[in-house]
């Protein structure tokens, strides 16, 4: 049951990807998702949203009844081990955060990588779902599946963006995505501020992933706004926030409901 890896493919191909975030473990909203036919991969921010091991392994089935790749975003403190557990139900991608050093980005590498000579990894061989439960599946095949799996990273903290030629030169790292929120927070501001310095930061980001053959991915909420990055040559989007999507939705429909009420 070893599977192709949908946005390693793009990323080796050097196309184009689109993703969408949800936060939902109910496998409907990946079916919505699915069904559209306008996204390549899925991710689930299980940083932000409460889920089961169970939750995991349904959200790669559904993903994979659309021929959608899959990523999650998972906390900084238990990373190895949520990581791990995501990529045995069939993610087939892993978004990291909160990194500060080149030691830590490093640390996470290691524990992602397949413990074989070649790549001196620490993960194993689980009897999972990723192998179809049979244990008599060729371990080098294994191997590379996990070697396959698409490492990104996100740049959030002051301490990793003052080293992000170094962090753009680590092996494994294959895309990065700029976190204005976490920046702000950690130079001691607030975002609404001091988005130019945002912007500028994120600008040298990318300009550094692009000179060292990383791809930028870029979070947006209307598709307009993919031609400002695509000018600085991302080719890589998340395209909207599914309990984003519902908020705006239900404040601004909800306001403009209650405004046409009280003229009543």
């Amino acid at each position: 049951m070893l599977r192709r890896n949908r946005l390693r493919e793009i990323l080796s191909h050097g196309s184009s990807s689109v993703g969408t975030r949800i936060e939902s473990t109910w496998p409907a909203i990946v079916e919505v998702v699915g069904s559209t036919g306008h996204y390549d991969y899925v991710e689930f921010v299980a940083e932000y949203a409460p889920y089961s091991l169970s939750d995991l392994e349904n959200i790669c089935r559904t993903a994979e009844l659309y021929g959608m790749g899959s990523m999650i975003k998972v906390d900084f403190q238990n990373r190895a081990y949520v990581a791990q557990k995501a990529m045995a139900s069939g993610f087939q991608a892993v978004l990291l955060v909160d990194h500060k050093t080149p030691e830590e980005v490093k640390e996470s590498i290691h524990v992602l990588k397949p413990d074989t000579p070649e790549d001196m990894g620490r993960f194993g061989y689980p009897n999972s779902r990723w192998i179809g439960y049979q244990p008599h599946k060729s371990q080098m095949d294994y191997a590379r599946m996990v070697r396959e799996t698409v490492i990104a990273l996100m740049i959030e903290k002051k301490e990793l963006m003052d080293n992000i030629e170094e962090i753009c030169s680590i092996p494994g790292v294959d895309m990065v995505q700029f976190g204005p929120s976490d920046y702000s927070m950690s130079m001691g501001w607030n975002m609404a501020d001091h988005m130019e310095e945002c912007k500028e930061a994120e600008r040298r980001m990318i300009q550094a992933a692009l000179m060292h053959g990383i791809q930028p991915r870029c979070e947006i909420n209307t598709a307009e706004e993919s031609l400002y990055y695509a000018g600085l040559g991302v080719r890589h989007f998340c395209l909207g926030d599914e309990l984003r999507n519902n908020t705006n939705y239900w404040n601004k429909t909800g306001e403009a409901l209650r405004r046409m009420m009280y003229k009543c």
